[in-house]
């Protein structure tokens, strides 16, 4: 485990991948962390070489709820906001 690892609390081993979805045309990677009353919500959306990251307040006591709620909170992204969310 790397100093930063250690200093932001995060248990996630180096070979296990993060969950994936291609949606769209998009790729929507859950990462959620482990905050101080749950797993946080946190995941980004990436389509040609371009990464929209997000996180919200949600938190869950599962990594795999939290996962799951980060892949469906992706998708919405991409429903509502498409292209635009890469603008600055």
């Amino acid at each position: 485990m790397g100093i930063l690892s250690k200093l932001f609390g995060s248990t996630k081993s180096p070979n296990e991948p993060d969950k994936s979805l291609e949606y769209k045309g998009y790729l929507i990677v859950a990462t959620p962390f482990k905050a101080t009353g749950g797993w946080q919500l946190a995941g980004s959306v990436a389509k040609d070489g371009k990464t929209h990251k997000f996180i919200r307040a949600d938190q869950f006591t599962s990594k795999d709820e939290a996962e799951q709620f980060a892949i469906s909170k992706g998708q919405l992204i991409v429903d509502q906001m498409g292209e635009a969310m890469f603008k600055s």
